[in-house]
């Protein structure tokens, strides 16, 4: 049994946290031992609704937890302007020259239009309905926010974490999750913006190296999660980034952090619901195929590899806009991509960890081999300070 001071805060067996947008995954991890974090802020407030109740339906009463993007502007009061006129502008604001590359490129890659009857699906991968209008309100400071509504739905549920990526969650929603008996959370690349979490009364710090999928910072994880660790100490601090085995999570351990957090090995687990086209992309992977690009959300995202992220790479291509225009740019684009099942070009976010993934297994298997990994690991590290010990004259 691995014990840390994030299973006794949890009430957990394994220090293992699972951020996925699958639903079945994050009940299977919690069921498991681990925790089971359901990233809420690419679906809309009625998909959030279910899922959650799904989920607490069938973790066996074991705790799980939500993860949303909460906009700095909650005070309910804006810009008077509402997500659709936002859309608006911005894509008004987006030159012609961005336009034509980027349908340019659709048409040398051969990806057909949509048909106009074809309705769309919040499938909840970066990218969808629900992702996109969060950025506008957070960026914009929209009346409206989804963002404000996804803490609203979550909060209903009976979640024991709740956890942001974009600064500190506001005063209102600490104090409500505090009279819930909920702990709050935060993802952070910096020693910096997780003094400002701890400040503003987070209970629990994830340190998010550059090798983690999707937006990240440059510090890598061996070298951020101490400095975080000494930074905010008493507050415990989770490892996140190029951690995907048990002596991984040993690492995170040795580093001071009390326990890991973990996304881009659940993608390929059997509960994922990937498209088998992208679980087949992610089992051939390295750990070289992946880069931080700017050309899906105008903000780097670590990704696979892919044509589409070359040609926007490319001298020739033109310079990739800010956030959230980028996005808006290209989100008809990854539309047509995936709804037309070019897995080879569509954006996959995942970390580096990727290499590892190399089979199926289930979410309770890779649990399993985590802690049985992490324990023969810390055995081994013990009889290594053992036998130096003994040496010593």
């Amino acid at each position: 049994m691995l014990a840390t001071r994030a299973t006794a805060l949890f009430g957990i067996a394994a220090p293992i946290f699972a951020f996925s947008h699958a639903r079945e995954v994050v009940a299977a991890v919690s069921r498991a031992g681990g925790m089971g974090i359901y990233g809420a802020s690419t679906f809309s407030p009625e998909r959030v609704d279910a899922d959650l109740a799904w989920i607490a339906h069938h973790v066996d009463g074991k705790p799980f937890g939500v993860d949303v993007m909460i906009p700095l502007k909650s005070d309910g009061k804006g810009t008077g302007t509402d997500v659709r006129t936002l859309e608006a502008a911005l894509e008004q604001s987006i030159p012609q020259g961005h336009r034509d590359f980027t349908e340019s490129l659709l048409q040398r890659f051969g990806v057909p239009p949509l048909a106009e009857a074809l309705p769309r699906p919040d499938d909840g991968r970066p990218g969808g309905p629900g992702w996109r209008s969060s950025w506008y309100e957070f960026r914009l400071g929209a009346v409206e926010s989804g963002a404000l509504m996804h803490v609203e739905i979550a909060l209903r549920h009976p979640i024991a974490l709740l956890v942001t990526a974009l600064g500190p969650p506001p005063p209102d929603v600490r104090a409500r999750a505090r009279e819930r008996g909920i702990r709050l959370g935060a993802l952070v690349g910096s020693p910096h913006h997780a003094q400002q979490q701890v400040d503003a009364g987070v209970d629990l710090i994830i340190a998010q190296g550059t090798e983690a999928a999707a937006h990240t910072g440059d510090i890598s994880t061996l070298v951020l999660v101490p400095e975080i660790v000494e930074a905010v100490a008493p507050v415990p601090v989770l490892a996140a980034g190029g951690i995907g085995s048990g002596a991984q999570l040993a690492a995170a351990l040795a580093l001071g952090a009390e326990g890991a957090w973990t996304g881009s090995i659940w993608l390929a687990c059997a509960e994922s619901d990937e498209p088998a086209a992208v679980v087949e992309r992610l089992l051939a992977a390295r750990s070289t195929d992946t880069l931080r690009s700017r050309c899906r959300t105008g903000k780097p995202l670590r990704q696979l590899r892919s044509e589409w992220s070359a040609a926007w790479e490319a001298p020739d291509a033109p310079p990739m806009l800010g956030m959230p225009s980028q996005h808006l740019l290209t989100a008809q684009a990854e539309e047509r991509i995936q709804r037309h099942g070019r897995a080879d070009l569509t954006t996959i976010p995942v970390g580096q960890v990727v290499g590892r993934m190399n089979r199926v297994q289930s979410a309770a298997q890779i649990v399993s081999s985590m802690v049985e990994d992490c324990e023969s690991t810390l055995v081994r590290i013990r009889r290594i300070s053992s036998n130096s010990n003994q040496e010593t004259p």
